[in-house]
């Protein structure tokens, strides 16, 4: 029996009786018919644990989303789980991808490391931000070719869709624009990383997975103001305010431009059941489906914070892509997976973990 590749079915799994026929969607196969809930559960269940001895390697696993997704992979019984650092490897080099594969032998990779940051990075650092991203995956996914690794799972980035992708974006919206100026270097090359993933399937039939996270928030996250995105930037900056009883913060362009945010967990929890389940990088949106104005997000962190200052807003500066929001149902029908964490409620937690630092 062929193992699936989209399973449409996963979400209802523990609504069916203890028998029942249902058909599959598969990608690039026929429809199958299971006959037992059984079978279907064993196929597709997280708890068949398809990690459980296999070398894993996670880049960028001790960096925000990383560490999250190495104590997921090991409650879900993988053991041997590599991380390789910096100082030892650096991954835009090809010499030492080799040697990360030849030192660590991974059977899968989690490629979550990146070098990214807001706006003003963006803005600073295009040239950089393209090559580092670009040949991180260039000589991972070709090194992972080479020798026959299980799978190769890719984190994309939302900078790859379109400057004005209409609302909620859709992963068949991915093609048709150019991205946001200040992001585009950045996301053209995540994108190009899944076309190499797809040429590689096809032709040498790599298995993989690619999937597309919205801004990730949570405790942990970076909150260097140069480097960092909008919700620690903020959390930051309004502490500091409250701490200094500062009468103002300043923000960025004009609170116009609207943003969805995922927590954390629920981003590494899509990233791995979508690696549980599915074998080809077709692009896979992880969001909430729910977006906010930054002028309301301000408002909503300075109320949660304690901050009862003026917010003055800088136009001069950019505002970035005009909307992002996604559209999630693909998650949901292919992978079973929604987010789980309210936005107040992972705002809270993240403010609170940042006042403990």
């Amino acid at each position: 029996m062929v193992a699936p590749s989209l399973v449409t079915l996963y979400a209802h799994a523990c609504e069916l009786p203890d028998t029942f026929s249902a058909r599959i969607e598969y990608r690039h196969h026929e429809a199958f018919t299971f006959e037992s809930l059984g079978t279907f559960i064993e196929m597709t269940s997280p708890s068949v644990q398809p990690f459980r001895g296999k070398r894993i390697v996670v880049t960028g696993g001790a960096g925000f989303l990383g560490q999250v997704v190495v104590a997921k992979l090991k409650a879900r019984g993988a053991s041997e789980i590599l991380i390789p650092r910096q100082i030892d490897f650096d991954l835009t080099t090809e010499a030492d991808v080799v040697s990360m594969y030849d030192t660590m032998k991974p059977d899968v990779v989690f490629h979550l490391a990146a070098e990214v940051g807001g706006i003003g990075a963006n803005m600073k650092n295009p040239g950089r931000y393209f090559f580092a991203n670009m040949a991180m995956a260039l000589h991972l996914i070709e090194h992972a070719r080479q020798r026959n690794l299980s799978k190769f799972v890719q984190v994309g980035t939302i900078c790859a869709y379109p400057k004005f992708t209409p609302v909620p974006f859709q992963e068949s919206e991915l093609w048709n624009g150019y991205p946001e100026e200040t992001n585009a270097p950045y996301g053209i090359a995540k994108k190009a990383a899944m076309v190499m993933l797809d040429a590689y399937q096809r032709q040498y039939g790599l298995k993989s997975t690619y999937v597309l996270p919205v801004n990730l928030y949570g405790p942990g996250d970076n909150f260097n103001l140069d480097t960092s995105h909008v919700i620690p930037a903020l959390v930051r900056k309004c502490v500091e305010a409250v701490n200094a009883r500062a009468d103002h913060i300043e923000c960025w362009g004009t609170g116009s431009a609207s943003r969805e945010f995922l927590y954390v967990d629920d981003a590494a929890e899509g990233l791995i059941r979508a690696a549980e389940v599915l074998d080809t990088p077709e692009p896979i949106n992880l969001g909430t489906g729910m977006e906010i104005t930054i002028k309301n997000l301000v408002t909503l962190i300075a109320k949660l914070s304690g901050f009862t200052g003026e917010i003055r807003w800088n136009s001069s500066k950019p505002d970035g892509q005009p909307r992002r929001c996604l559209d999630v149902e693909r998650a949901a029908s292919l992978l079973g997976w929604r987010a789980q964490i309210g936005f107040e409620d992972g705002l809270k937690r993240t403010i609170e973990w940042y006042q403990r630092q």
